[in-house]
Parts: C-alpha cells; sequence; structure tokens
C-alpha cells in the first residue's frame, strides 16, 4: 500500500505558514514505513527540534481505480479515518528554501498516525467535523466542508497520476492550528464527538 498526502487543502492553513492559495492540489507519498498504529507511542525523531502535529481526515481506498470521474469516486472507497501527519517543521522549512523536496520531513518512519476508521454512511462527507486536543485543550477543529479541493474530487485527481489500489490511504489536509509537540504531550484525535485515535509523545 501506498500513503499520498494532500498540502494546502485549507485555505486558513496555508495562510498560517505563509504559502500561497493551491490551483490544484499538492501532493506527495509516504512509504508504509511511516504509519504509527493508533495506540501507539510516537518518539520524537533526533533530526527536529520543531516537530509539529497536522490532523488530517483520511480515506482508505477499497478497489483499484485509474482515472476516476469525480462522480464515480464514492465508488471507491467506504471508510473515513483520522490521522496526524507528523511534520519536522525545521527540516521541511530548510527543504523548501532550497527548492528541494519534503520527504525527510514528511515521510520518515512512524510519521503518519492512521487512526481507526468508521464507515462513510455514517457521515454526511461534505460536512465532517474533527478534532485534535493536546492534552486536553481543543488545539485543531476543522471540517470538510472548509476545504479547497473535496474527497471525491482528490480521488478524481490524484487516480490521473497514481493508480489507487486497495488498501492505500490518503491523507487529505490539515486546518489551522497546526503546533509544536514535546515529550510527554498527549493527543487525541475525534471525528464528530467520536475518539478514533490516542497518543504519547515520547
Amino acid at each position: 500500500m501506498k500513503i499520498i498526502c494532500v498540502g494546502r487543502n485549507y485555505t486558513n492553513h496555508a495562510r498560517e505558514l505563509l504559502n500561497e492559495i493551491p490551483k490544484e492540489p499538492v501532493l506527495f507519498l509516504k512509504p508504509d514505513t511511516s504509519i504509527l498504529r493508533a495506540g501507539e507511542d510516537f518518539y520524537i525523531p533526533e533530526f527536529t527540534n520543531d516537530l509539529q502535529h497536522e490532523v488530517e481526515i483520511l480515506i482508505k481506498i477499497s478497489k483499484v481505480g485509474k482515472y476516476i470521474q469525480p462522480q464515480f469516486a464514492g465508488n471507491y472507497y467506504s471508510e473515513i479515518g483520522l490521522g496526524i501527519d507528523f511534520t519536522a517543521r525545521d527540516l521541511q522549512n530548510k527543504l523548501k528554501a532550497n527548492g528541494l523536496p519534503w520527504e525527510k520531513a514528511k515521510a520518515f518512519d512512524h510519521s503518519s498516525l492512521i487512526g481507526n476508521f468508521v464507515p462513510k454512511e455514517s457521515l454526511n462527507l461534505s460536512n465532517i467535523n474533527f478534532s485534535l486536543l493536546k492534552n486536553k485543550l481543543l488545539q485543531q477543529k476543522g471540517n470538510t466542508a472548509d476545504m479547497i479541493f473535496s474527497l471525491d474530487n482528490l480521488i478524481s485527481y490524484i487516480s490521473q497520476y497514481f493508480t489507487l489500489k486497495t488498501g492505500d490511504i490518503i491523507f487529505t489536509g490539515t486546518p489551522e492550528g497546526v503546533s509544536k509537540v514535546v515529550q510527554n504531550d498527549f493527543l487525541e484525535g475525534f471525528i464528530e464527538n467520536k475518539k478514533v485515535f490516542e497518543v504519547s509523545i515520547k
């Protein structure tokens, strides 16, 4: 399986990082070694002094597809999840400043926390509320209605470039409110009022 990530899919998040609003989805990939399962601790890697959380709605692909039209995209997933794209922000900023790829800052081991999934039929896909608590305080809050590119449009766009296969996961972008995490922080993720992951930072 592969992990396909979307950057800058919420206007306010793009602005908080001083990025331009994209006219088409910004994509990057993560390997399967980046996966951190729900319930496992996250250990801050030694190569960053500014490790940040980015909570994101996840799509789990349920069948193979290529050149998928938006009106048929819903046939290619049946579950929605929530996860964290852990980002070494200091390293990412250095790479960006030199025009280099982001992978060292985004795709390192255990940088992709994947929480529990829920059936998409239980949600209004165009109006999903999700949130991240840090040490029991609200840190990030988002809604799919605020996405620049919708879930189905992302699937269609991504499938132009990458064949989607069963088990692939799409990270759909993060809303504003990203922040640094430090040792002993405790993060919890919610879809609507249902907790779908928690993680301790070591």
